[in-house]
């Protein structure tokens, strides 16, 4: 099982201080990712609210990829019903030549109302566009022609390509069980995020199981994002999960607040952390509960390290501690 870092570039909580950059420390939490051996790093996107500071990823994962040279670099995801498929086509085949084949492509469909408003794109039509946009995407990194869904634009075909042939992997996001057979099917690979979404890791391995038997992925992987915090103050890191959960609840995230709706208890970090879906403690809890998910089938842990506030210096170790689970000869202290 991979370990990856996950950043959702929340600005929790409110007042921190303003002269600090969250998309700044994504760049240094890419380069502490490299250096504590993990597999890859993947940033979201979000508009037009505090629990997500990034607009636009292939920026921020192009600076993340001047500081790396092994690192796979990721979005999670592209929300491609806001966008013009052909442009997104075409941003990031330029990332995947500056990372030269190192990128990651997740795509989702959107599920913060205050985004798909602020776009001007009615939720009932997402669907459509996502699966639309997604086709287009991919037939222009075939070098096919492709024409933009705006009122008389005329076909094109790309000038810049992917270095990843016939285009980097691909991820789709899944936040509703019902889903997971069209993503199978579709030969992508899968995003799960529990604890928006499931109730514990019996449900979540279900999840994975429906995944495998839908096919025809056969390469299909795996990704499931979890909040992870190894170290010797795990009560600090209790507290600035729970401020990340209340910072998505305001966000009126929707599938997380249908599972708070059926159950206050979700949105609770304490009972997070009882139920397995986030991980707060020492390298080895942290290492024993990581063994529960790689027996339900996962492929890639997607740990999320810098939420809810926590302090740089805080996550730097954390992440250096995550690093040390699989590589032992991994990240060193500084210095």
């Amino acid at each position: 099982m991979k370990l990856s870092a996950f950043t959702i570039v929340d600005g929790f909580p409110p007042g921190t201080d303003p002269a600090r950059s969250r998309l700044r420390e994504v760049v240094d939490l890419a380069r502490a990712a490299e250096r504590a051996g993990l597999h890859g790093l993947w940033t979201a996107e979000h508009h037009f609210q505090p629990s997500g500071l990034c607009p636009h990823p292939p920026a921020l994962l192009a600076a993340c990829g001047e500081v790396t040279r092994k690192l796979r670099l990721g979005s999670m995801v592209s929300v491609l019903p806001l966008h013009d498929p052909v442009a997104i086509a075409e941003q990031y085949a330029v990332v995947d030549q500056l990372l030269g084949g190192r990128l990651n492509f997740g795509v989702g469909s959107g599920y913060i109302p205050t985004e798909l408003e602020g776009f001007g794109v009615d939720p009932k039509s997402k669907r459509e566009r996502f699966d639309a946009g997604l086709a287009t995407i991919l037939a222009a990194w075939r070098g096919e022609e492709v024409r933009s869904p705006v009122p008389g634009a005329s076909a094109v075909r790309l000038n810049v390509q992917p270095v990843q042939r016939p285009h980097p992997p691909i991820w789709i996001a899944v936040q509703r069980k019902a889903a997971i057979p069209y993503v199978a099917r579709a030969g992508a690979s899968a995003a799960l995020i529990p604890y928006a979404t499931v109730g514990s890791l019996g449900e979540l391995g279900e999840a994975i199981r429906e995944y495998r038997r839908s096919g025809p992925a056969p390469h299909g992987e795996v990704a499931v994002a979890v909040h992870i915090y190894v170290g010797d103050r795990p009560a600090l890191a209790r507290t600035a999960l729970q401020r990340y959960l209340d910072g998505r609840l305001a966000t009126y995230s929707t599938f997380y607040r249908q599972k708070v709706n059926a159950d206050p208890t979700a949105a609770s970090a304490r009972q997070i952390e009882e139920t397995g879906l986030a991980l707060l403690g020492s390298s080895e809890e942290v290492r024993r509960r990581l063994d529960e998910y790689e027996a339900l089938g996962v492929d890639e842990i997607l740990g999320i390290l810098d939420f809810g506030g926590l302090p740089p210096p805080e996550v730097d170790a954390s992440i250096r501690g995550y690093g040390r689970i699989r590589s032992p000869e991994a990240a060193p202290a500084p210095g």
